[in-house]
């Protein structure tokens, strides 16, 4: 072969190579969020389809892959629980839309300002709601619907599957799946390379509940274009109501910023080009945009699919796309083939996929290092465990800005006494702000009654309004003591 043909040919064949073990890791992965979000299986795979062939197309990251996600699966369930399946459709459209306009807006590097600790603590958050939900799956039984319930529910569920042999079948093969899925990181490269883990696991269980005819609960399975439904005129109605507009936000927010995170670690994998964050939000925008218009799952980029992506050797956004081509021949030609898979087996990957959510190892990191951080963390995520994302997300970015506050205001506050005849030397230095503004004036109020003070304010960085009248009226208040400042308080 022609040197030159073989080096032009060389990207697109490790690219075929990598899309196909990036299709291989998604298709358990787009059934079973599907399956988890409370809709039809198909519904994750036209996700995964468009997340290659729209939004793989577009410029952004070049080796992320974008498609249903684990950590909207709660969000998912809650919407559709509260406001139906065909609403879907029109939070997933009018998120894309927003997405769009903040990406047009240059706003998508932006999202990297949002603390690390309210990131990793929402990734927590979601990995204990969809942990807690799954394990009911795993048993073949129904979850209660709010996070607490879930968790409170664990112990009639351990004695009800205990006296089930049907729930203790199920539970068999889903603790079997999440097994093989822990155990399969330790086999040979190479191996790992050709047959992905949830590929494996869910292989095997499928295998096992068809040759032994298993009595468990199987995934439903339809047509794809049956399971496609574009939102009705009068659906988009609904957006007057305030509930529905919170949950857009929330989609808006939560799958941006993961979108864009995961771009940050897909960065860190290759040597290739960095993502461009407005572009990428906006090609996210344009996927979540065709999602909606069919009524099918919200996408995000997927750190599972692009890791994998990567470690495959893709080179260009061909695999990708590819990989769209893959899920849609596969949908279209052979869509039977899901209707075998144990939904336990499928309730086993996300719990695994729960599990890898939680940041167990930073969160000692961050108490050793920095505790107001692991503070803020797992309050974010008892905060979505107990109430829902979108209030637990807002909790832990409003705690990490009081967080900030606080540590950014720090005051320091010398007195020296150079002699009875002296006046008092005392000089505040740092950022005297409300926070501190308590300990300022007891430091002022400790002095000794009667002498004459010179206030040295020189050494302030910064000083906020409720400072700056509080420390003017202690002047004002002192001046017959002699009180002489060093810089004037109140500014015109």
């Amino acid at each position: 072969m022609n040197p030159h043909l073989k080096r032009l040919l060389a990207p697109l064949s490790t690219d075929l190579t990598a899309s196909l073990v990036v299709f291989l890791v998604a298709l358990p992965l787009c059934v079973g969020v599907a399956v988890a979000s409370g809709v039809p299986a198909e519904l994750g795979l036209v996700t995964g389809i468009v997340g290659g062939l729209v939004t793989g197309l577009l410029p952004g990251s070049s080796l992320q892959v974008s498609g249903p996600a684990a950590g909207l699966t709660v969000l998912v369930y809650d919407a559709v629980h509260e406001f139906g399946l065909p609403a879907l459709g029109v939070i997933v459209l009018v998120t894309g839309l927003l997405q769009l306009a903040l990406g047009a807006a240059r706003l998508g590097r932006w999202f990297r300002a949002i603390s690390l600790s309210v990131v990793q603590g929402m990734l927590a958050g979601i990995g204990l709601v969809l942990i807690a939900g799954q394990l009911y799956a795993l048993a073949d039984a129904g979850a209660p619907r709010s996070g607490t319930e879930k968790v409170a529910g664990l112990g009639d569920l351990a004695a009800d599957t205990a006296t089930s042999s049907t729930g203790l079948t199920a539970m068999a093969i889903g603790v079997s799946t999440v097994l093989i899925l822990a155990l399969w990181r330790y086999l040979p490269a190479r191996v790992r390379t050709v047959v992905p883990g949830p590929l494996a696991a869910v292989g095997a269980s499928a295998a096992a509940t068809a040759v032994f005819a298993l009595p468990i609960n199987r995934v439903e399975i339809g047509g794809l274009l049956t399971a496609v439904s574009a939102p009705h005129v009068t659906d988009f109605s609904r957006l007057a109501e305030p509930a529905l507009l919170v949950a857009v936000v929330a989609f808006t927010l939560i799958a941006s910023a993961e979108s864009l995170f995961s771009a940050a670690a897909v960065d860190r994998l290759h040597s290739g080009p960095r993502t461009d964050y407005d572009k990428e939000l906006m090609a996210q925008g344009a996927g979540n945009t065709v999602c909606g218009l069919l009524g099918a799952l919200p996408m995000t980029a997927v750190i599972v699919r692009s890791a994998a992506n990567v470690q495959a050797g893709a080179r260009t956004k061909a695999s990708r796309v590819l990989h769209g081509v893959w899920l849609l021949l596969f949908a279209a030609m052979i869509p039977a083939a899901l209707g075998v898979i144990p939904t336990a087996a499928l309730a086993g990957v996300l719990v695994h996929a729960g599990w890898k959510l939680l940041p167990l190892r930073e969160v000692r990191t961050l108490w050793r290092e920095r505790r107001g951080e692991s503070v803020v963390l797992t309050v974010t995520a008892v905060a979505i465990l107990v109430t829902n994302m979108f209030e637990g997300v807002l909790l832990g970015l409003l705690l990490s800005v009081v967080k900030t506050a606080w540590d950014t205001s720090h005051v320091h506050i010398e007195t020296t006494d150079p002699g009875p005849l002296a006046p008092l030397m005392v000089r505040i230095r740092g950022n005297a702000t409300f926070l501190r503004l308590p300990s300022i004036l007891d430091a002022l109020d400790r002095l000794p009654p009667g002498r004459s003070v010179h206030l040295d304010l020189s050494g302030i960085r910064h000083l906020d309004h409720a400072c700056a009248q509080a420390l003017q009226s202690w002047v004002d208040q002192h001046n017959t003591a002699g009180v002489r400042t060093e810089r004037r308080i109140l500014r015109a």
